[in-house]
């Protein structure tokens, strides 16, 4: 049988991508099909560079084509990526942001902002466009964890407008309130005043071109959270927790709160972090300090994805604190990150292609909440 680019793509309509349960062919994945004699080349475009099923598809495509022609050819496949949005065409606020995903947990020490700061720098390894604002207007972090503390934003003039540059380190572009206050200063701000700022974050500064634009929650339910799905449409949330009854019980709270109805924010998943201690000398010892399996009963009780554990190791701590996140480095809590990082990417590339387009909430009286 002559090999065609039309039998080609006959042959690859009958592999599935492994998320969206639909034919590459269909989906529009495969693109500059080439065939000369026995060899076979053509491109799979996915909705993430952070996709984790790579090697899967590669061999699906493979075995497809074998079955079609015989064992004897020839395949080259390369993988090329557009991440997906569900955001609608023309949007005014942030049009070049194609996912806005909040990070929020229950209580206050959990680790949200290190699992932000991890799971943006595994993006951005990845090859995606990747920022964060920081909106834990009161206890800002994230200037610290990418050693950024001592910086101060520039400012541009774009279309008569002065925007803020937002500072940009290990490949990952950041705006907090830290860039603009000095250590020592406490925020003594009524809730308006914080909402305001960041809505500043939102609309004064330079975002440019972003796959994902990860916000860094404060503890709780607050201003902030409802200044935030009032002002984006957030493609979806995830919940940090640790694995111990009290936390996961604050947790169910920040689930709650973006399920109402009237808010209606996906959740894409629940991280579970210092699932365990590890030693770094004994990277195969787990002891669970804090308990078990409490991420994964919340993810249960919601339905919602269980994205994965993040070890306590004194590394993150470190790495933290020094200004260069742990995903940066080799070893079990890079992985843990990378892991959870394609594991967010995936849920967000089905969020896109199953629910219908974020939308931004919009409050009545102060009380109630109805969406635009």
């Amino acid at each position: 049988m002559d090999i065609t680019k039309e039998l080609v793509l006959e042959a690859l309509s009958t592999v599935n991508d492994p998320d969206l349960k639909q034919d590459l062919v269909t989906l529009n994945m495969i693109e500059g099909v080439e065939v000369e004699g026995n060899k076979i080349k053509f491109s799979v475009v996915l909705t993430t560079p952070a996709c984790p099923l790579k090697e899967v598809m590669r061999k699906d495509c493979v075995q497809a084509l074998e079955a079609k022609f015989d064992k004897n050819i020839e395949v080259d496949i390369t993988f090329d990526s557009i991440v997906t949005t569900s955001r609608l065409k023309g949007t005014n606020l942030l049009p070049g942001v194609k996912n806005i995903i909040a990070v929020a947990s229950g209580k206050g020490g959990v680790g949200k902002s290190t699992v932000t700061s991890n799971l943006a720098v595994a993006l951005a390894k990845t090859g995606a466009k990747v920022g964060i604002i920081d909106a834990d207007i009161f206890g800002p972090s994230i200037h610290i964890m990418f050693g950024c503390e001592f910086e101060k934003p520039s400012v541009t003039t774009k279309d008569g407008k002065n925007l803020i540059m937002p500072i940009e380190n290990h490949g990952v572009k950041l705006m907090s309130i830290g860039f603009l206050s000095n250590a020592t200063d406490a925020m003594v701000w009524r809730g308006p005043m914080a909402s305001s700022a960041l809505k500043q974050f939102i609309t004064d500064a330079e975002w440019g071109e972003l796959d994902y634009l990860l916000v860094d929650l404060p503890p709780g339910t607050s201003d902030i959270h409802l200044t935030l799905v009032q002002t984006l449409p957030v493609t979806g949330a995830i919940i940090v927790t640790t694995p111990q009854k009290i936390a996961v019980t604050d947790a169910v709270r920040g689930v709650g709160m973006f399920k109402q109805g009237s808010i209606n924010v996906p959740i894409l998943g629940v991280v579970e972090n210092m699932a365990y201690f590890t030693p770094e000398e004994l990277p195969d010892n787990k002891y669970y300090i804090f308990g078990t399996g409490g991420g994964k009963e919340l993810a249960k009780q919601f339905d919602t994805p269980f994205l994965g554990e993040v070890p306590l190791i004194q590394g993150i701590r470190e790495s933290g604190d020094s200004g260069y996140p742990t995903s940066l480095k080799d070893g079990l809590a890079s992985e843990a990150f990378q892991s959870l990082a394609e594991s967010l990417a995936q849920e967000v590339a089905k969020r896109n292609a199953t629910k219908p387009t974020t939308k931004v909430v919009e409050m009545i009286d102060g009380a109630g909440c109805s969406v635009k």
